[in-house]
């Protein structure tokens, strides 16, 4: 459900991500604050301020940190789904433009 949730956050992006102007990493931490800097509504916001902790230095560096074992599972599986993504997206990308040189 987590997944799901930060996945309809990518799809919002869509054009952003296959253009290349952004990437699904550079969106979780975006995807994170918007849920950790509101009172949580519903089953994944309460899960994410349970047992996810943003933290970012002054120079604008995040990193992700989970406050238990199934939180750095959590924190895990979130960063692997981004990488898994910024690699779909590359890959239609190149698909875009090998189209694009042999039509």
């Amino acid at each position: 459900m987590i997944l799901a949730d930060y996945s309809k956050f990518l799809q919002i992006h869509k054009d952003e991500l296959l253009m290349g102007k952004i990437t699904p990493i550079e969106l979780l931490p975006k995807w994170l604050l918007g849920i950790i800097n509101k009172n949580p509504k519903n089953n994944v916001d309460k899960i994410v301020h349970k047992e996810l902790l943003y933290c970012e230095n002054e120079n604008g560096d995040c990193f992700i940190m989970g406050k238990s074992d199934s939180g750095r599972k959590l924190a895990s599986a979130l960063i692997n789904f981004a990488q898994s993504y910024e690699n779909y997206n590359r890959a239609k990308w190149l698909e875009m433009v090998e189209k694009k040189y042999h039509s």
